[in-house]
């Protein structure tokens, strides 16, 4: 074996780097390239937890990583741990991972026939403090690196025992905030670990200035930008918007709409529009006229949601009839629409609801876990 390198010339964890990128990595700390394709198949196919799992490699070499760990993580392989798991009745899975320093990090894993969809968190927390959601509550800790991003679709791979047909960026955190790591990782997901971008959706609740950027940036690193944005809106005026998302007071739903526009034109891609109903609040016929009016001629898609309840709050889960008669007012108004399906409702399943519950509670497990 060659010597090792005194010093990684970059020192960040493994998880996260392509094939390529992996081959320069052996090289540099005096390796094989091919070294770099092992690695690349124990990250990607085997899921290694940790560098000591990867037995091919010179226990020598190994030993000396060890010894030199990278900042920003467990160690060079990149993975959290696994602090608490939540299992409805229903198999949706929603797993509360740890980080290098101490903080927690929610993904789900949704079971349906014939596919499983990662409901992904992009941020520690979240900054846009909307009021029916439970992660905005303690605000923002910080961003995810693309490692940590990855990290929970093969954690739920593994939890799960099955390979995630769909990953969707609706966990915790704004996307559009994060926008370098988000967009890495889908490059990650679909390079790496063969995943299509028409598989993928990025969730934003809209940040001033960024969907054309966002755009524009998808072209340039990715080649092409097929993944689904997802545009919460959640009122169809200004004045409801604000009352529900205080951050909105900064971005007016024209601009938004604008934007989405641009994005459209950018991209070719149609934007789907999220809208979460309140029982009494948003979920009426008048607002579903208002919003069909707001939407008319654009190149949209809506997807209402049911409202799941958090402690801090008191707005009211819609009734069946009330969706249905909102779905059926859209869709006479000839606006593409469908009913995103309520998961997980005995497990904590709103965003952020499992973390608050346990935040304190629970200590990372031990190395390789």
């Amino acid at each position: 074996m060659s010597e090792p390198a005194a010093t990684a010339p970059e020192a960040r964890p493994l998880l996260g780097m392509g094939l390529s990128a992996l081959e320069q990595w052996a090289k540099e700390h005096g390796q094989a390239a091919f070294r770099g394709r092992q690695l690349h198949d124990w990250i990607y196919a085997k899921g290694a937890r940790s560098l000591e799992a990867v037995s091919v490699l010179p226990k020598a070499f190994r030993d000396h990583l060890a010894a030199h760990p990278p900042a920003g993580a467990l160690d060079w392989m990149g993975r959290s741990r696994e602090l608490h798991r939540s299992i409805a009745s229903d198999g949706t899975t929603k797993l509360l991972l740890g980080t290098h320093e101490g903080l927690s990090i929610e993904t789900v894993g949704i079971p349906a026939e014939g596919r499983l969809t990662v409901c992904v968190s992009s941020q520690v927390g979240c900054p846009m403090a909307c009021r029916f959601c439970a992660t905005g509550k303690g605000g923002l800790q910080r961003s995810l690196s693309v490692h940590e991003i990855v990290d929970q679709v093969l954690s739920v791979r593994e939890a799960m025992d099955q390979r995630p047909s769909h990953v969707v960026f609706m966990g915790m955190g704004e996307p559009l905030l994060n926008i370098e790591a988000v967009l890495a990782a889908i490059d990650c997901l679909c390079t790496d670990l063969g995943m299509a971008q028409r598989q993928i959706t990025v969730s934003t609740v809209g940040v001033p200035r960024t969907l054309p950027r966002l755009a524009e940036l998808a072209l340039e690193r990715l080649g092409r930008a097929q993944f689904t944005l997802a545009v919460s809106l959640h009122a169809p005026d200004q004045a409801l918007r604000e009352e529900l998302i205080p951050t909105a007071h900064a971005y007016p739903i024209e601009a938004l709409l604008e934007d989405c526009r641009r994005y459209v034109a950018i991209t070719g891609r149609r934007v789907s529009f999220e809208y979460i109903l309140l029982g009494g609040l948003n979920d009426q016929p008048r607002h579903a006229a208002a919003l069909a009016q707001l939407l008319r001629g654009f190149q949209s898609h809506v997807n209402l949601i049911a409202y799941n309840p958090i402690a801090e709050e008191e707005f009211k889960r819609p009734t069946p009839k009330a969706v249905e008669a909102f779905r059926r007012a859209l869709q006479d108004r000839h606006v593409a629409v469908s009913v995103r399906a309520s998961r997980g409702l005995d497990a904590d399943a709103a965003c952020g609801q499992l973390r608050r519950r346990l935040e304190g509670s629970l200590q990372p497990a031990g190395p390789g876990a």
